[in-house]
């Protein structure tokens, strides 16, 4: 269960969408959510990996090691 407070606009808007459609508030947050999880993820969780990197806590790849590594170099 999560509960959010919105601002009086947001919530406005999407209350008015929710009557147009005849679908809940509640489908809409989620369709939000599920739509943008995957952006917010890359966008936070990349800071964390870039801090490990330069840490040398993690290592990274040029293109052509990764295509020797592979066996798809020529």
């Amino acid at each position: 269960m999560l509960a959010l407070r919105l601002p009086a606009e947001i919530e406005r808007r999407l209350e008015s969408l929710a009557k147009k459609s005849g679908r809940s508030k509640s489908f809409y947050a989620r369709e939000a959510i599920l739509e943008h999880l995957d952006d917010l993820e890359a966008a936070y969780l990349s800071d964390e990996i870039l801090n490990r990197i330069k840490s040398g806590q993690e290592g990274t790849y040029t293109l052509d090691e990764l295509e020797r590594e592979l066996g798809l170099a020529d």
